[in-house]
């Protein structure tokens, strides 16, 4: 049996993805202040030299992961456009939205934990303020085309919709966080109906 050996591309994007994969799973289970990059290197199975020699930091690692979700979600929002018009695809979006929310209440709420840490950091803070536009720009493409299918529009602009939508979700994540019945989805869905008007 032959074995094949990866290139040094394909070694240093496998440990790459390694090291991201350790990392979500450490972040995750530990919070992202309560995180380190030995305890990622640890579980990667790596030195700290690895981890440092693919990322600068902490913060690098959760940005590259924050951009990988972006990258995720709207595809599938893409996807959810394509299937769905009008209220109904802002229902679908909303709907899952919301399910990511609850599914990955962790995820949820770490994120909230890093927007806090950074927004205590001008610097960071600016280096996420421009991961955060592009998800805020790609969803408000999605709920504008979505809602042009069957003639209907927000009744705020595109931008500030898409921002209205992200701060429910993240206000809902932090609700449920005490009471899991807070913010039913019948409920935002309502609230829904009310944003839009015909054109």
């Amino acid at each position: 049996m032959t074995t094949t050996r990866l290139t040094r591309v394909q070694q240093v994007e496998r440990n790459r993805g390694l090291l991201l994969d350790a990392a979500r799973e450490t972040f995750l289970e530990r919070g992202y202040t309560g995180a380190t990059i030995d305890a990622i290197a640890e579980r990667a199975g790596f030195s700290k030299g690895v981890v440092y020699s693919q990322f600068a930091s902490k913060p690098d690692l959760f940005l590259a992961l924050l951009e990988q979700r972006i990258a995720e979600r709207a595809a599938e929002n893409d996807r959810i456009v394509a299937r769905h018009t009008g209220l109904d695809g802002l229902r679908a979006l909303t709907r899952t939205n919301m399910r990511h929310a609850r599914e990955g209440a962790g995820w949820a709420r770490l994120l909230i934990e890093f927007r806090v840490v950074a927004a205590r950091d001008p610097g960071l803070n600016a280096r996420y303020a421009q991961l955060h536009a592009r998800s805020i720009d790609r969803f408000s493409r999605a709920a504008e085309a979505a809602l042009r299918g069957d003639g209907t529009v927000a009744v705020f602009p595109p931008r500030a919709f898409a921002q209205l939508i992200f701060a429910l979700s993240s206000g809902a994540v932090l609700e449920q966080a005490v009471d899991d019945t807070a913010l039913p989805l019948e409920v935002l869905e309502g609230l829904l109906a009310r944003l839009v008007a015909p054109r």
